[in-house]
């Protein structure tokens, strides 16, 4: 639970709001990991195809995202669309759920979190945009 103070009072938000409001589980693996150094290019590539011009201690710029991610072709490969899907969920968790101070730039360990779709259900996520 969570206590904002606001200039017009004080308002209360618990991991049930989080749950209810924005439909992320509470249950699962905990997301605290964190990674101290990685070949953040070569993780880009293998997930994204492309690799950001600046990487800002693992960090990306979210208008990165959004030039090299416009649109997805009617005729993709089934990679092309993989891809895509993680760069538009990547940009949700970096832009709305787990913004960065800056918010401007967003955590490649996030990235690491989508590489099994089929995982990224199982994990904490209600719990971690809450504490953020």
């Amino acid at each position: 639970m969570h206590t904002f103070h606001l200039p017009c009072g004080e308002c209360t938000i618990t991991l049930e709001d989080v749950q209810l409001q924005l439909g992320l589980s509470m249950d699962g693996f905990v997301l605290t990991k964190s990674i101290q150094s990685a070949d953040w290019g070569a993780i880009c590539y293998d997930l994204l195809g492309a690799i950001p011009d600046n990487i800002y201690r693992g960090r990306i710029e979210m208008g990165w995202l959004r030039d090299t991610f416009l649109e997805l072709e009617n005729d993709s490969t089934e990679v092309e669309r993989i891809r895509y899907a993680q760069a538009y969920i990547f940009e949700m968790i970096g832009g709305y759920l787990m913004p960065d101070l800056s918010r401007n730039l967003v955590h490649l360990r996030w990235l690491l979190k989508l590489v099994d779709f089929r995982a990224t259900g199982d994990f904490s996520w209600g719990s971690v945009v809450l504490a953020t």
